[in-house]
Formats: structure tokens, sequence, C-alpha cells
């Protein structure tokens, strides 16, 4: 295993970053933790939880896997706060109260006296970034939080929050999470080459598109009973991302997977691992099956010639389905 630099801190981290959404909901606790003690013994030591994941129920598995392996200690361990975490107006966002009070909460259940990587689940506009990094600057002060990062921010909202944590002399966030697939290449246009100049890691989420890239959605066929595309057209982003033009594009990887003997997975895992300025994609396993499938990718060899055939199919920088959508507009204040 060859590890990684998250970004300018020094830490090392697995190439692959093992996802928990499904742990606690769709994974059962006992299929989560071997799952989890699988992923560790395959030499991935980098685990990526949130609290609104089960609402809480996949920061408790991960927290009692640990604790049943004893294997705390060498895990990079990140979790995420900022969603809805009940009916209170107050229990959600990017506050000083919302994001100190969650933490807490997350440290029970994970079991753990620190988390290693606390991220803001997503921007907003209604809250200014120096509220939300004087919260994390303290929690980090206070020890109960290593580094901090950011998930789905665009470009100029990462460079924004460098420049008040170099103003206001408080900790910076080293890291962002963005979406990145090879469906969906638009942070090639700022987003990477800003993580490259200022030493951002970048820990891409949804390396295969919601599952539009294992293979299993084929065209003119009903998606799979229980697939997360089942419903697509009740839902509004769902049916923009299932369409005609990704059944074009997987029309082309598939020639390419099957030519290299690897998976569809195997092969779209492999090629974002290896795109410049990435640091760890996100694999999100609900079996074990889909985790061995995922670890295979680490296998697969990435070309030049493939690189190309990718770009001929989706142009760098652009998309054909969209994933990368947040609240990137300008808030209402000013310094």
């Amino acid at each position: 295993m060859k590890y990684r630099s998250l970004g300018r801190t020094g830490v090392k981290v697995s190439p692959l970053c093992l996802g928990t959404m499904m742990f606690g909901g769709r994974t059962e606790p006992e299929d989560s933790y071997a799952i989890i003690d699988q992923s560790i013994e395959r030499g991935l030591n980098f685990i990526d939880t949130a609290n609104m994941y089960s609402r809480g129920r996949s920061e408790e598995v991960v927290g009692e896997a640990l604790k049943r392996n004893g294997k705390r200690e060498q895990i990079v361990l990140a979790t995420k706060v900022f969603n809805k975490m009940g009916d209170d107006p107050n229990m959600q966002g990017s506050s000083r109260r919302h994001i100190i009070q969650q933490c807490e909460a997350s440290l029970k259940r994970l079991q753990t006296d620190h988390i290693d990587l606390y991220q803001i689940h997503r921007p907003t506009s209604e809250v200014p970034i120096d509220e939300t990094l004087r919260a994390f600057d303290d929690l980090i002060r206070s020890g109960k939080v290593r580094y901090i990062g950011t998930s789905t921010f665009s470009a100029w909202q990462v460079i924004e929050s460098l420049w008040v944590s170099k103003e206001l002399g408080l900790n910076r966030f080293v890291c962002e999470q963005p979406p990145y697939s090879i469906l969906d290449r638009r942070i090639e246009s700022e987003l990477l080459p800003m993580a490259q100049t200022y030493g951002t890691a970048i820990i891409p989420w949804s390396p295969l598109a919601s599952g539009l890239l294992t293979g299993k959605y084929k065209r003119n066929s009903p998606p799979p009973q229980n697939s997360r595309f089942a419903n697509h057209e009740k839902i509004p982003f769902q049916h923009e991302q299932y369409n005609d033009q990704v059944f074009d594009v997987l029309d082309g990887l598939e020639k390419i997977a099957d030519a290299k003997g690897c998976t569809l997975s195997q092969f779209s895992l492999a090629w974002c691992m290896h795109q410049s300025g990435i640091t760890s994609p996100i694999i999100g396993p609900r079996t074990m099956e889909q985790l061995e499938d995922n670890l295979k990718a680490l296998e697969v060899e990435i070309t030049e010639e493939d690189c190309n055939i990718v770009d001929e199919l989706v142009k760098p920088g652009t998309f054909v389905a969209p994933f990368y959508m947040a609240d990137f507009g300008p808030h209402q204040f000013h310094w």
C-alpha cells in the first residue's frame, strides 16, 4: 500500500478511504464491523462518516467496530457536521452552537476522545465563514479535533476560508471533499488547480457516481429494485443524472474495462485515484462483495491511452451527470 500525504499535514492516508454511509442503515452492524475489519486488514487507514448518516447510527457502528478491533489509534477517523439532526431549527447548519454541540455528540457515538478530521458537510451563504472557523479552531485548541476540512465547497469558498484563517490567526481547512468521477469532472477547472496551489488535499465522494459507474444500470432496462436510481423519475436531481449521455459514456468505458480485464467500477475508481491532485477517493460499500471489488481497483494500471479515451468520452472539466451542486452563491456579509 502506497500511502499519500493528507495535504500539508504530514499525515499519511491510504489511496482509498472507507466511506460508511450505509453502515447502521442498509448494512447491518455485524456486516459493517466485518467490512471495517477487512478494510483495515487490507491496508486502508482512512475512514469517513458523518453525523447525519442514519441520524448518528453510522458513527455508532464505526465507533463500536474500532473499539472491538482495537485499531482506533492507527486510523485517520473523519466525520462531518452541518445537516439537520433534529426538529429544533438550531439543530443544523454551520453556527458555533451547532458545531460544538454536534462535535460532543459525535465523540460519544464514535467512542473516542478526538476526531482526526472534522469537516463542514456543505457550504452555506447564511453563516459567515469566520463563525464556522472560530468554532473549529476552538475544537482544535481544546484537543477534541486534530484537523478540519470542507465538503462540496467551490474554489472561491475554500480560498475565502484560507484568507479568513490567515487574517484572524485561525487553523485552516486542510482538505476538501467534492463529488468527482468520470461523469462529473467540473472540479478540474478551478478546484483542483486551487488545491494543488495551496496544498489542499482532495478526497472525492461518489467516485462511482452513486453507482452509475458500477455496470448495474443498463440502457433501456429498468433500474434494479432497491437501487438508488429505482425511482429517479420522481427525484429531480436523479432524473438529471440518469440520462442517455451517461449510457453513451458507459458503453465506451465498458470496452476499456473489458480490455483491461477489470470491472467498470474498478476502472472508474482507479482512474479517479490516478488523477493529478487527488488524495483518496471515498468508496461506500454496502456489502463485503462490493468492498472486495473496490479494493481490486488498487491493482488496476491506468495508462495515458486510457486517459485519452476517457477525455474523448467526457471532456476535462465538463460533465454528463450533475453531482457538483451546493450553495455556491455569494453571502450577504461584508468584511
